[in-house]
């Protein structure tokens, strides 16, 4: 068994680093974002309490073309429907309206929930350690700093096996297309690989988001699945529309995940939702 020796993402005390910032966004994508920024005070005015980059745009990776805009909007209070409905029409202009971005991922909460003790783990550390602030109050200051243990890998990703239901009906219901299925397989993908690299993550004790490294660390310890996480982590950034792949996802490699996740560090606390 693998020793804990990797720091990759941490900080000398051995907390979770923040990653991304405003300096690290391409040129190409900064008017974009300028545009998002600017939008979002627009439409939002004082019920806007933060806003956030998150993903490969601020860590400086993203592509031209493939990659999506990721942004969370934090409102004062909790958000209507009317909240969302902006969120989703800005999101669908933007995508009009820039070819360098692929989609547009709008994230919407109130302030409170993000705050709230039930999320210190799980949406409190997202704000903390994978958001970049863009608009309004930085709620990291309110924020515990958090380092890649149990606790927070059972916070963020421990609720796999209540995914796997939603995932089989998504995937009936989806059109039988490679076009219909490829943003499942890219969603799923995603979120495979992220959890199988949580399920490590005390273990390996580092941080990254690079799906790839997820993987890898993934494999020092599971190298009987090692193959079907990088083949998932490959899917994440090229997804295909086979409808095998899914299958194999909600089939084999989703249930062991879960299974194994909640032997190892145990199931997610509830949400109200």
């Amino acid at each position: 068994m693998p020793e804990t020796v990797h720091h990759r993402g941490l900080d000398t005390q051995g907390y979770i680093e923040r990653e991304g910032s405003l300096g690290r966004i391409p040129h190409t994508f900064r008017p974009v974002v300028a545009t998002a920024r600017d939008r979002l005070i627009g439409l939002y005015g004082g019920r806007l309490n933060s806003a956030y980059l998150y993903g490969s745009i601020p860590r400086g990776t993203a592509r031209v073309g493939r990659s999506d805009l990721d942004l969370l909007v934090v409102t004062r209070q909790e958000p209507t429907e009317e909240d969302r409905a902006e969120a989703r029409n800005l999101g669908e202009a933007l995508d009009k309206e820039f070819p360098e971005i692929d989609g547009v991922g709008t994230l919407l909460y109130g302030r409170a929930r993000l705050l709230s003790e039930l999320e210190t783990y799980d949406l409190g550390w997202f704000v903390a350690c994978l958001c970049t602030p863009l608009l309004g109050e930085d709620l990291a200051e309110d924020l515990p700093r958090y380092r890649p243990d149990s606790q927070l890998a059972r916070e963020t990703n421990g609720d796999l096996a209540l995914l796997l239901p939603r995932w089989r009906e998504r995937i009936a219901t989806a059109e039988d297309t490679d076009e219909a299925r490829r943003p499942l397989v890219r969603h799923m993908s995603r979120r495979l690989v992220r959890t199988g690299f949580t399920l490590v993550m005390p273990r390996w004790n580092g941080w990254t988001s690079d799906l790839r490294e997820m993987a890898e660390a993934f494999a020092a310890y599971y190298p009987e699945r090692a193959e079907a996480l990088h083949k998932a982590a490959e899917c994440g950034y090229e997804p295909t529309g086979d409808a095998g792949v899914l299958r194999s996802y909600v089939d084999d490699l989703g249930p062991w995940l879960a299974e194994e996740y909640a032997r190892v560090h145990g199931v997610k606390a509830s949400r109200p939702d």
